[in-house]
């Protein structure tokens, strides 16, 4: 029994961890690495036919958006995952996979003028849509018995609709290990969802470090705040434009934003009107309505059992179309702009930024973190000229932040959760932190609750049989540097190729389910090969 850490070791995104136990292969996440790669991940071992199934911690992309990609390479396990994380998986890897298409077909037609080799997207809408085929909806608080040896639960952590931690009960030879994996800890007092959860018992504890070394401050009313925000820009006739996560921070947002409209905080500007300008966003907002009762918290639920949607409210505007967005701007009456993506680096918001960052009367208000090397984060930091589709515009608009708005437990949640076990766990280990912070957080869990504890890199294999590290590996920086200095990236296997040797090794887990088949059915599969390999041995 042991586990592998692949992704979002020492790094904040693609979370990934694979699990060997009671003659089962599985995976906990398979999410997409987004934004600074520092660290290499290792490869998933094995063949990913072989990986029986995937539990789902919840949607985010950076912790489902790879599963299109192991399917494509022939993976076809079952996937298990919450309800509302599987609706939100419906959009969201559909979403990635049309991104994904979109940035091949233009990196394509710039290789075809340059006569360089073509571009093929890590996945294809056809895999985004074989893979979803494969999803489990389960219960939050039910115990599932997958097979013979594994036994999960799915426990709500308040960071998304459907979030979860993951239980997994492993048997072997009549001795049983549990291991806990947190997932995304969610922030406490989150608008629509609950508050994280705690587990109180575990023998190995995964615990994420997003905010392992900070806390989030004073939280600030923000109906209050927001309402300010948008009192003093339309009072100089401008637009507020809030960059906004279409899934999760645009639902919030609306949340703020009908109890600014219920009060009445925002005078002399009756009915203004409110775009949401994303339509995963507005599909995403319809799977939160869909899930109220499983996913909601009290208050939400209280205006829920009074006829009244928290997310709904006169002036609401829906843009779905291209031709929809491009009308916001030009509705001359002061606005409010939701749009996606929430660091300004792709997407509808770049056209809103274009209209409006040069406005001195408009105001960009960010309600979320923003990576360094991002378009948002250059904002925050002070730029004064930034460019959007070639075109330098000048940054003359109210910059400004709503502090301490964060879907992630900051350091004081991350430790009281850790914290609520009964017995100390054998082991915790740290992931899905920045570099230092994995290390800082895994010394800060040791000190306060006196844990084993470790943060691992991509490629440490740990065995839960017997408590024992079996390979320790360390960070491989995802560039190397020239002569000059200059980073030069790592070479890597071609994934067309790798398709093919996945596919080929799954045809043989076909021929060997079918040995029991009728001699005429063998006959006929045996021939379709040969005809197979006749036209492709040339």
């Amino acid at each position: 029994m042991q586990i592998t850490f692949i992704g979002a070791t020492h790094e904040v995104t693609g979370s990934c961890h694979y699990v060997e136990a009671a003659g089962k292969k599985f995976l906990v996440d398979c999410g997409m690495e987004q934004g600074p790669n520092i660290y290499e991940n290792q490869e998933i071992p094995g063949m990913l036919s072989d990986v029986d199934f995937v539990l789902l911690t919840h949607a985010h992309i950076d912790h489902s958006g790879n599963l299109p990609l192991i399917y494509s390479r022939g993976f076809r396990g079952k996937i298990y995952a919450t309800a509302a994380t599987c609706d939100l998986c419906d959009i969201m890897l559909r979403d990635s996979a049309h991104i994904q298409e979109f940035e091949s077909e233009w990196r394509n037609r710039k290789a075809k003028r340059q006569k360089k080799e073509a571009f093929h997207p890590a996945y294809t809408m056809a895999d985004a849509l074989g893979v979803l085929t494969n999803f489990v909806e389960c219960e939050y608080n039910k115990e599932i018995t997958l097979c013979e040896g594994i036994k999960i639960r799915f426990t709500d952590v308040g960071h998304l609709l459907g979030s979860a931690s993951i239980e997994v009960w492993a048997t072997e030879a009549g001795k049983t290990e549990k291991i806990v994996f947190s997932g995304d800890i969610g922030n406490i007092h989150q608008p629509l969802i609950n508050d994280p959860k705690p587990t109180d018992e575990a023998d190995y504890v995964l615990i994420e470090s997003t905010y392992g070394d900070r806390t989030h401050g004073t939280r600030v009313d923000y109906v209050t705040e927001l309402a300010k925000v948008i009192q003093r820009t339309f009072d100089r006739g401008g637009n507020l434009v809030v960059p906004s996560f279409a899934v999760g921070r645009t639902q919030e947002m609306l949340y703020f934003i009908r109890q600014i409209k219920e009060r009445g905080l925002v005078t002399g500007h009756p009915g203004f009107q409110v775009y949401v300008d994303s339509p995963l966003a507005v599909e995403a907002t319809s799977i939160f309505n869909k899930h109220t009762s499983d996913c909601f918290d009290q208050e939400a639920m209280e205006l829920v059992n009074k006829g009244i949607n928290p997310i709904a409210f006169p002036g609401l505007k829906l843009s779905i179309t291209s031709d929809e967005s491009k009308q916001i701007n030009f509705e001359e009456r002061p606005k409010v702009i939701l749009s996606a993506s929430g660091m300004c680096d792709a997407g509808r918001i770049k056209h809103h930024l274009k209209h409006n960052l040069w406005r001195e009367n408009s105001t960009i208000l960010f309600v979320g973190y923003q990576a360094v090397g991002t378009l948002g984060r250059a904002l925050l930091e002070g730029a004064t000229q930034v460019k959007l589709f070639g075109e330098e515009i000048a940054v003359a608009a109210e910059i400004c932040k709503l502090p301490g708005v964060s879907g992630h437990a900051d350091q004081t949640e991350l430790l009281r959760w850790v914290g609520a076990f009964k017995n100390k766990p054998k082991k915790v280990f740290v992931v899905h932190g920045e570099d230092a912070v994995c290390d800082s957080f895994a010394k800060l869990i040791a000190e306060t609750h006196g844990y084993d504890t470790m943060a691992p890199f991509s490629g440490t294999v740990y065995d839960l049989t017997n408590n024992v590290c079996v390979k320790e590996t360390k960070g491989i920086p995802f560039v190397k540097l020239d002569e000059k200095g200059q980073p030069i990236p790592r070479k890597r296997t071609s994934s067309v190729f790798d398709r093919l040797l996945n596919a080929g090794h799954r045809l043989m887990n076909v021929i060997n389910r079918n040995k029991d088949s009728a001699n005429k059915d063998l006959a006929q599969f045996a021939d379709q090969i040969t005809s197979l390999c006749d036209k492709w041995d040339k």
